[in-house]
């Protein structure tokens, strides 16, 4: 009896472990995502559809539009499409979330984990528009009242740069064009800074496991002229 209970506390500890380490990564998703549906409540309660508020000028804007699709207001059309891309999300979210708490549990950089909670919030943020947003406001812009059928809410509009290509500029030359026009929320930026330091730091972010897996290709080929030789 002792020896089982010995070897059932061994085999518990990397899971308590792990589960205490998932404990800050939560807290911060949990947060980015409040972040997020405070900021969406707000000007889905107090803006009307398409109104604008300049911030700093004509560089940032407040800007209530909705749209079906991706991020950046990227559309996916008709009633089964939103359900494809509901469901790709929580798809997504659920391999992410594996992904992190095995991340954690191997003891990755912080820096990995931070972005990848930054994916999944950003993940979660939208998942909730889609999913609650057209029962929660079914009586607000035409909504109709079904599950999976909300539109995600954007708002910040950042035209930086508006002017006209040259004239001699072949096929768009003369036409007037804006500099990052898309409209996005709070979750898109979550999505992008994530994936962003992800690609721009994955030579660091990763090295520990390329190590790994190279000290375990050299053991290989150790062991394997060692056999060859006796």
């Amino acid at each position: 009896m002792k020896l089982n209970l010995t070897e059932n506390n061994t085999l518990d500890k990397p899971t308590l472990k792990t589960s205490k380490a998932m404990l800050w990564p939560i807290y911060i998703i949990l947060l980015l995502v409040v972040i997020d549906q405070a900021i969406k409540v707000y000007i889905k309660t107090n803006f009307h559809l398409d109104e604008s508020v300049d911030v700093f000028g004509d560089w940032f804007k407040l800007y209530f539009v909705e749209n079906n699709g991706a991020a950046f207001g990227l559309e996916l059309g008709g009633n089964i499409g939103k359900y494809i891309l509901t469901g790709f999300r929580l798809f997504v979210t659920v391999i992410g979330f594996l992904y992190l708490k095995s991340c954690v549990a191997k003891g990755a950089k912080k820096v990995l984990i931070i972005a990848l909670c930054l994916i999944l919030a950003g993940a979660i943020g939208n998942i909730i528009d889609s999913v609650f947003y057209g029962v929660i406001f079914n009586d607000i812009n035409l909504y109709q009242g079904r599950w999976f059928q909300g539109q995600v809410v954007d708002m910040f509009y950042a035209p930086m740069v508006n002017g006209a290509f040259p004239s001699w500029m072949p096929i768009w030359g003369g036409e007037h064009f804006t500099f990052f026009s898309p409209i996005w929320n709070f979750a898109d930026a979550c999505i992008s800074v994530g994936i962003f330091a992800i690609i721009l730091g994955q030579k660091v972010l990763f090295e520990e496991h390329l190590k790994e897996g190279e000290s375990a290709e050299n053991e290989a080929s150790v062991s394997e002229t060692m056999d060859i030789e006796s």
